[in-house]
């Protein structure tokens, strides 16, 4: 059983991996700029939206043009989250393998 001992510590060293891996998702802020910069969105690494701006300029066109920008940039900072935060969990991951599963 003593390769269940061995299991367990690299289980427990993952998740203090990745413990810390969340606080650093948390804190890291991507900033995500569509439209030409008429729209720019900062999002945290846990995919948490922090701040919208837009152009003012922006605001003067057809609502679904406005619309369209906006939406587009929320999806483009959503995806960009989501792979910025697999990329990172990859990475705190790699190297812990569960005999039997892989």
């Amino acid at each position: 059983m003593a390769g269940v001992g061995k299991l367990m510590k690299q289980a427990a060293k993952m998740q203090k991996k990745i413990e810390a891996l969340q606080e650093e998702l948390a804190n890291k802020e991507l900033e995500i700029s569509s439209g030409g910069g008429a729209v720019v969105i900062t999002i945290n690494g846990q995919s948490e939206f922090k701040s919208l701006k837009v152009d003012p300029e922006l605001l003067k066109e057809e609502a679904s043009l406005v619309e369209e920008t906006l939406l587009e940039a929320i999806k483009e900072a959503a995806s960009k989250a989501k792979v910025y935060n697999e990329e990172e969990m990859s990475k705190a991951t790699q190297g812990f393998s569960m005999p039997g599963l892989m």
